[in-house]
């Protein structure tokens, strides 16, 4: 994979900067887009090239703006030759998902639009972008994040939830569509991770016991135990596994 190039969006915190961190030890170059700190992501790029010898650069990316994905693209082109991986990770939270992260009955049709943007069409304008400069090398590997919401209930997370399950199937329709470029297309759909995201959650600690209750291994998912899936997923030990989620739960939608 050495000399390769990631694209990843949201690479600062969390799943993000796992993956970033996995695929750089192994000498691929990265582009990761930041959504605010600039200062934050400037100084894990100089981290990254002191530590691993690779390439790699920074791009402000508003998730809910998807169409500027053609915009950022070109800006990556002027810095790296060729683009292999990409992963749609990048979330958001807060004011952008007031309406959406609630229950039933007091779901807001903005809320639950902000949640899709950033999860579907952030994943499709992404990936056809990817796709584009993917064909001139000789194929490549796109994924998206998921999350086990979509197959079991959590509390306040049906706008989520919905949303990883639209973005799941979006993934098995690109994946039958861009196999003849030689580019697979996969999810992987963790159970919950312990990042800032999900200490974010009003039942938090309750989560956290849950979870840790009902896996077999009695923890949390760290965001160490996804960026060794996406990169499994981005090898050649993956070659012929396309259209697929990847369930990475501990054992926790087993029981």
């Amino acid at each position: 994979m050495k000399g390769k190039t990631l694209v990843i969006s949201g690479g600062t915190r969390g799943i993000g900067k796992a993956i970033v961190y996995e695929f750089a030890k192994e000498g691929v170059n990265i582009a990761f887009t930041y959504n605010s700190n600039a200062e934050l992501a400037a100084e894990q790029v100089k981290d990254m090239e002191s530590q691993f010898g690779i390439k790699a650069r920074a791009y402000p990316l508003n998730i809910l703006e998807p169409e500027t994905y053609k915009e950022l693209f070109l800006e990556i082109d002027k810095d790296f030759d060729r683009v292999d991986f990409f992963i749609s990770n990048a979330i958001i939270s807060g004011r952008a998902v007031v309406g959406g992260y609630t229950k039933f009955m007091k779901l807001k049709p903005r809320g639950i639009n902000n949640i899709f943007t950033a999860t579907v069409n952030a994943f499709v304008v992404g990936a056809q972008e990817a796709a584009k400069r993917m064909e001139k090398v000789g194929g490549g590997s796109i994924i998206s994040l998921s999350s086990t919401g979509n197959l079991v209930y959590i509390e306040n997370y049906a706008g989520h939830g919905t949303a990883k399950a639209a973005v799941e199937t979006m993934v098995k329709y690109a994946a039958a569509e861009l196999g003849s470029m030689n580019i697979r297309v996969n999810a992987v759909s963790g159970g919950p991770i312990e990042t800032d995201a999900l200490r974010a959650f009003t039942n938090y600690e309750e989560v956290k016991e849950k979870t840790a209750e009902l896996s077999p291994l009695k923890r949390m998912g760290q965001p160490q135990d996804l960026a060794g899936a996406c990169l499994f997923l981005c090898s050649e030990k993956a070659s012929w596994i396309t259209g697929h989620t990847l369930l990475i739960d501990g054992g926790t939608t087993f029981k």
